[in-house]
C-alpha cells in the first residue's frame, strides 16, 4: 500500500499532482523543490507582466472536474468578461501558487514543501530519494521536472562564446540588458518562445534589429472566434497523409482554427495507435506546422508581433544556421536561407536560443535523469521526445519493464501522449496518476 508519494518537481506538473493526492484523500506527498519559487515553473514564474496565456481563461481551471474553477478566481478579484479573456501569465502564477499554499496549510497536513535538489533515486521495495542535504524514504517517486533547457543549435558550442552574447536559457533575466538601439539581436527559433523574447525586447525598449530564424520560418497563429456547430464524433486516421487530407477537408467547411481543434479529444489517442514509422514521418513533415496551428496566440499578442514586423523590426527568416564565429564586434553567424545555396553573414551582438525545451534523455544536461539513464531506471522513448512511459504513467525500465514505484508526468512524457505540453492536458494526467497512487481508479468499476 502506498502511503507515501515523493514529487520531484514543484512546477505545475508536480504542484498539481501534490494538490490532486491531497483531494483524492490520497497518501501523503513531500513536494521537493529546487529554485526559490515553488508552484509555477518556468512558464508562469519567469513571464513578463506582458505575457499573457495563450488559452482562453474558460479553459484554464487547475481541475478537469472543476472547469470554473479559474474563472470563479478571477471574477472574486473583479476582472470582467473572465471566460474569455487571455490572461497575464504572471496573474496565473498567482492562482497556482495560491492553490498550493491553500493545500500546504490543509489540517490533515499530508503535504510538505521541500527545499532541497535531487541527486538521485534508487528503487528497492519502495524509493529512496538522495537529497543534497540527506535521504527520503517514500512508496512511490514522481519525476515532474518540467521543460528542460533547449539544446544548443547544431554548430553551436557555448564553451567558446561568452555569455554575455549567448543566451542559451530563454528566461535569462539578461536577456534583454545591455543592448544599444544599433545592435541586432539573433532569435533562433520562431515559436511561442520566440515571440515571448521579441515582446520582451520591446517592452523593455530594445528599438535594435531582430532576426527570427527557423527551418521553414513558420509564425504561430493566433486565436480566432469559436463556431458552433457539429464536429466529427470518431477518430480521424492516424496516418500522415490522411490525417492532413482530413483537415484540409474540414478546414473548407468550419475554418482551419475548428479543423484542428476538434482533433483535441482524439489526439492522445491517435498518437498512441500510430506506429513508430508513422509518428516518425509526422515529426519529421508536419510536426512544424502542426506547433503553429495547434499552439496558437492571444489576438493581442499577434496584433503586437505583427507590429514589430510592420515597423521593419522583426526580420523572419527561414534558413539554417552553419556557423558561429564570436569577435570584437560581435558573433558573425553563417546561414543558408532555405532553398538557397549562398552562405549568408549576420553579425549578432546577443544570440538568444529559442529553439524550444527538447528532451532527449541522450543529450540531457539534467543530473538526475543521466543517472536514471545511465542506471537504466528510465529509457529514452522511441521518437527521442523524453522518458518513456506507459499509458498509466509509469516510467520504462531499459529493460522494457514498468517501474510500478516511479511515475513521470508532464512535458517530458510527449513520446507516449504528444499533447502533454499545456493545461488542459496536464491537468488531466496529475488528476489520472492521482487516483491511481491513491487507489480510486477503482471507484466506479473503473479498474475492474
Amino acid at each position: 500500500m502506498i502511503e507515501h508519494v515523493a514529487i520531484i518537481g514543484a512546477g505545475f506538473s508536480g504542484t498539481l499532482q501534490a494538490i490532486n493526492l491531497l483531494r483524492h484523500e490520497g497518501p501523503r506527498a513531500t513536494l521537493i523543490e529546487r529554485a526559490p519559487v515553488a508552484g509555477t515553473g518556468l512558464a508562469y514564474g519567469a513571464a513578463h507582466p506582458s505575457h499573457v496565456l495563450n488559452v482562453r481563461a474558460g479553459n484554464m481551471s487547475a481541475f478537469p472536474d472543476d472547469p470554473m474553477h479559474f474563472v470563479r478566481w478571477l471574477e472574486a478579484r473583479g476582472v470582467q468578461n473572465a471566460p474569455a479573456g487571455f490572461i497575464p501569465r504572471t496573474i496565473y502564477g498567482e492562482y497556482l501558487r495560491e492553490l498550493l499554499e491553500a493545500a500546504l496549510r490543509d489540517p490533515s497536513g499530508r503535504l510538505t514543501l521541500l527545499r532541497d535538489e535531487v541527486q538521485d533515486v534508487e528503487l528497492n521495495h519502495g524509493v529512496r530519494v538522495h537529497l543534497h542535504a540527506g535521504t527520503l524514504e517514500a512508496d512511490a517517486a514522481v519525476l515532474a521536472v518540467g521543460n528542460l533547457p533547449p539544446h544548443d543549435p547544431p554548430g553551436l558550442d557555448p564553451e567558446i562564446l561568452s555569455a554575455r552574447r549567448y543566451k542559451g536559457d530563454p528566461w535569462d533575466a539578461s536577456v534583454p540588458e545591455d543592448l544599444a538601439a544599433q545592435d541586432t539581436v539573433l532569435v533562433i527559433g520562431t515559436g511561442l518562445t520566440m515571440v515571448d523574447v521579441v515582446l520582451l525586447l520591446d517592452a523593455r525598449g530594445f528599438r535594435g534589429k531582430i532576426v527570427a530564424l527557423s527551418r521553414r520560418g513558420l509564425l504561430p497563429r493566433p486565436h480566432g472566434p469559436g463556431v458552433e456547430g457539429q464536429k466529427i464524433d470518431e477518430r480521424p486516421a492516424t496516418i500522415a497523409s490522411g490525417l492532413l487530407q482530413s483537415v484540409r477537408s474540414r478546414s473548407e467547411g468550419i475554418g482551419w482554427r475548428n479543423a484542428v481543434d476538434e482533433l483535441r479529444p482524439f489526439t492522445q489517442a491517435m498518437w498512441g495507435n500510430a506506429s513508430d514509422a508513422e509518428r516518425g514521418r509526422f515529426l519529421r513533415h508536419l510536426r512544424p506546422w502542426w506547433d503553429v496551428h495547434r499552439h496558437r496566440l492571444a489576438p493581442e499578442v499577434y496584433a503586437r508581433l505583427m507590429a514589430v514586423i510592420g515597423r521593419g523590426q522583426l526580420e523572419v527568416i527561414a534558413g539554417k544556421t552553419l556557423g558561429f564565429d564570436e569577435r570584437a564586434d560581435g558573433i558573425h553567424v553563417e546561414f543558408r536561407r532555405r532553398g538557397a545555396g549562398a552562405v549568408e553573414t549576420l553579425v549578432a551582438q546577443r544570440i538568444v536560443n529559442c529553439t524550444g525545451p527538447l528532451g532527449d534523455l541522450a543529450r540531457t544536461q539534467e543530473p538526475l535523469l543521466q543517472r536514471l539513464a545511465a542506471r537504466g531506471l528510465i529509457r529514452p522513448d522511441a521518437a527521442h521526445l523524453g522518458i518513456d512511459v506507459d499509458n498509466q504513467g509509469q516510467t520504462i525500465n531499459a529493460d522494457g519493464r514498468p517501474n510500478p514505484d516511479l511515475y513521470a508526468l508532464g512535458p517530458m512524457t510527449r513520446g507516449a501522449f504528444w499533447e502533454i505540453v499545456a493545461v488542459p492536458d496536464i491537468r488531466t494526467q496529475t488528476w489520472n496518476v492521482a487516483r491511481r497512487l491513491s487507489n480510486a481508479h477503482w471507484v466506479g468499476g473503473e479498474g475492474l
